[in-house]
């Protein structure tokens, strides 16, 4: 199925990420878009209205246009909304497909030459950033990004080039349904426990995505991850391989050599094999492997990555990734998108590095039930760079059983362990923000760190 000859669509849960970045991709081609969700104003309402795409902040079974394709979020079904009750009820009324999101995003990928940025931890960024790469150097890709990309003024761009590059998501093994020519894989980490019961099962649905690679085409994989390696011998396709730093003694394709790491006036500099130093704006570790996945997704593609060190100084990051919302009384306020104890780590990490000499003040919002609960014993060693740590009540998911684990958990679980800074239970955002404006001082940076609308702390400060 190829999605682009359907000239009408109707989303029903528009205001997600991902619906939102299919939403903005179909409307750009000149398609009619409209579609609902719930009252509560997301930062995907905005976006919706500035692109001109029509939808209702609220849901009525009877305005669902029936000659147009009905793309529904996986949040919502029969039983919890009354427009999936009516299009269940009526299917044989709708001559048009009903596809879910992860259907629709396979159908539209798998139409073009589709490139799939895949991993547990930073597959956003490296989608935007080979994205922007590659649009850079003239090769005119679509790109679909599950963030905002402020250098392409929206999370999803549309190229005339047969190339298309997919941030794709492994929940709910939405990978089942993409049939990619080329395969970036970044990491394999453990997470969702809500769906994936146990580690060997969440190894194995990327496992069966690469299997599915055919001789001609390729997979770019850090072979620093041991989880990665492991599953190499199944991959028919071409292998090009990248690592932070390794002591493997087989060839590495783009890696990073010795201890050149360096940082000055907000760049960071590092080498790359033969072919040259690189710099790049973004913070971290973390942000110099995504840069390395560029270059060898880019090296795979037959590009010399020697011509690539203006676009990869270029990029600037996504929206919510380590991104400056503003300043509150003359301190620095960061938005991060950081969920999982890794992520919350090295993010930490990269802000005590860049900012070696001011005080770091984090807030946290754990995203989850069943992560947090799942990952407890991880997300104690997660905060240990943090000099002063808030951490707010957690914030569930609608698709799992609430409860179960508290954020005062973390807390007493981190007193326990022997943490010496200051720790503190917030139980809302208002404890938040009267909270912090007890606690900042002057020469602090402020760091909010989760994947819920924990921003929201971040927009009522800076507003005051």
């Amino acid at each position: 199925m190829d999605l682009r000859k359907y000239k009408k669509f109707y989303f029903i849960g528009i205001k997600g990420v991902g619906m939102t970045m299919l939403a903005q991709f179909l409307h750009g081609l000149g398609r009619q878009v409209s579609g609902s969700d719930i009252a509560d104003v997301f930062m995907t309402d905005q976006v919706l209205k500035k692109e001109g795409i029509r939808f209702r902040s609220s849901f009525d079974a009877s305005l669902i246009p029936t000659d147009a394709v009905i793309i529904y979020s996986a949040a919502f079904n029969a039983e919890n909304n009354e427009e999936m009750r009516f299009v269940e009820a009526n299917k044989r009324n709708f001559d048009l497909p009903i596809l879910n999101y992860a259907q629709a995003i396979g159908a539209l990928f798998n139409s073009y030459k589709g490139i799939a940025v895949c991993g547990s931890h930073g597959k956003t960024t490296t989608t935007a950033w080979l994205g922007y790469v590659l649009r850079h150097l003239g090769v005119d890709a679509s790109v679909l990004v599950g963030a905002r990309v402020p250098q392409f003024k929206a999370s999803a761009v549309r190229g005339k080039s047969e190339y298309f590059v997919a941030e794709a998501d492994e929940y709910l093994d939405k990978l089942q349904y993409l049939l990619p020519q080329g395969i970036v894989l970044n990491n394999i980490d453990y997470d969702h426990p809500d769906f994936f019961k146990t580690h060997k099962s969440y190894y194995e649905v990327f496992a069966r995505f690469t299997a599915k690679l055919k001789k001609n085409d390729f997979l770019v994989a850090n072979v620093a991850d041991a989880q990665v390696r492991k599953l190499l011998l199944t991959v028919k396709g071409k292998l090009v391989t990248y690592a932070l730093a390794s002591k493997l003694k087989s060839k590495i394709d783009v890696t990073l050599l010795g201890h050149s790491v360096r940082r000055e006036d907000g760049w960071q500099y590092f080498q790359v094999n033969d072919f040259g130093e690189f710099k790049i704006q973004l913070f971290g570790d973390h942000n110099i492997e995504n840069a390395l996945a560029v270059l060898a997704s880019a090296y795979a593609l037959g590009l010399d990555p020697r011509n690539l060190k203006k676009a990869l100084a270029g990029f600037k990051g996504t929206a919510r990734r380590a991104e400056l919302m503003g300043k509150y009384q003359g301190m620095p306020v960061y938005d991060d998108y950081g969920h999982h104890p890794t992520e919350v780590k090295a993010t930490l990490k990269s802000f005590k590095e860049s900012f070696p000499k001011r005080r770091l003040v984090a807030v946290f919002h754990p995203h989850t039930f069943t992560r947090t609960k799942a990952l407890y014993k991880e997300f104690l060693t997660s905060f240990d760079e943090a000099d002063v740590l808030g951490i707010l009540e957690i914030y569930g998911s609608a698709r799992e059983v609430q409860g179960g684990i508290s954020s005062r958990d973390l807390i007493s679980g981190l007193k326990a362990k022997g943490r010496k800074k200051p720790a503190k239970y917030l139980a809302d955002f208002d404890d938040a923000l009267s909270w912090l404006k007890k606690t900042l001082k002057p020469n602090d940076v402020l760091l909010l760190i989760g994947a819920g609308d924990i921003f929201r702390v971040g927009e009522r400060l800076i507003k005051r």
